[in-house]
């Protein structure tokens, strides 16, 4: 967290900080946000004490990219890019929203706390799904597999699309089809670029409290490898660790014994050594790149 002329933190989370206004800045007092991406990585619900150079600002950007690829399916929180030089290229001015207080998961392959679930009850989230499927495979068709969101320091729980209504209310419905739109939109986008778009994470907030789904925007990070499991298409294999650009190196490397770290023991986590630094940051720049076929401004 920085101090920022014009600007008050009022909270950080595992990856960005966000501030208020001290004055107008021409948008309005009070209706809209700072939104700082730092380079600070989390893992199994931690903050870890090493950061991964330069990966705010190849989030920050990757969601802009696909913020106008979505924009004709629903609206987005940006207001401006008119943002202080400091953080500049990591930040973005946007709309104050109240919050969805669930994570609205796409999931197309099984993987990841989806392929736990499965192994247990042969569904994921209230969705039934075949038997004999194995890590990786895909599924018969995109599921949508809700989290609610927990305190900070404690794991999002999976809940059934039953449990998001009670959460939630009617406009569940119109956030469940929703997600799974802009899902395929962009499974379609990252298929044209070899990559696998294994599963993802929306989050949505409402613009007004009239329940009605004029009233959802999408907020937050979108499409990252922070937010999503992006595989490559033409190594993938059923019943396997997949080629992925994401996180997934610190994960390894955090359950590993070189690590020495109880994910159960209440600890937290480790430094990470500089190879494993190095190796992530080369998957976020490949998945960026890959994308939107350019690379990240980090200057």
């Amino acid at each position: 967290m920085i101090d920022i002329e014009g600007w008050a933190h009022a909270y950080s989370g595992k990856v960005r900080d966000l501030y208020v206004p001290q004055s107008a800045h021409g948008f309005g007092s009070g209706d809209v946000m700072l939104v700082v991406a730092s380079d600070r990585i989390s893992a199994f619900d931690h903050v870890l004490p090493t950061v991964i150079p330069g990966k705010g600002k190849i989030l920050t950007q990757l969601s802009l990219w696909w913020y106008e690829k979505l924009a004709d399916i629903v609206p987005n929180h940006l207001v401006s890019l008119d943002v202080p030089e400091e953080v500049q290229g990591r930040a973005m001015i946007v709309r104050k929203l109240e919050m969805v207080p669930v994570e609205c998961v796409a999931r197309g392959y099984l993987s990841g706390s989806g392929l736990t679930e499965y192994k247990s009850s042969g569904g994921v989230c209230g969705n039934e799904l075949p038997p004999g499927l194995r890590e990786g495979d895909r599924l018969p068709q995109p599921i949508f597999t809700p989290a609610a969101k927990a305190p900070a320091g404690q794991h999002d729980e999976n809940i059934t699309f039953s449990q998001m209504r009670r959460l939630v209310g009617p406009i569940s419905t119109e956030l469940k089809n929703l997600t799974l739109t802009l899902y395929e939109r962009a499974r379609m986008v990252a298929a044209e670029r070899g990559l696998i778009l294994a599963d993802t994470k929306f989050e949505f907030g409402l613009r007004d409290d009239s329940g009605s789904a004029d009233a959802i925007v999408l907020a937050d990070e979108v499409l990252t490898p922070d937010s999503s499991r992006y595989w490559a298409a033409d190594s993938w294999k059923s019943g396997y660790h997949q080629v992925n650009f994401d996180k997934q190196f610190v994960r390894d490397w955090l359950l590993s014994p070189a690590a020495q770290w109880d994910r159960t023991g209440g600890e937290n986590p480790p430094p990470l050594p500089d190879s494993i630094v190095q190796r992530t940051r080369e998957r976020y720049l490949e998945a960026f790149e890959r994308i939107t076929g350019r690379a990240p401004d980090l200057d």
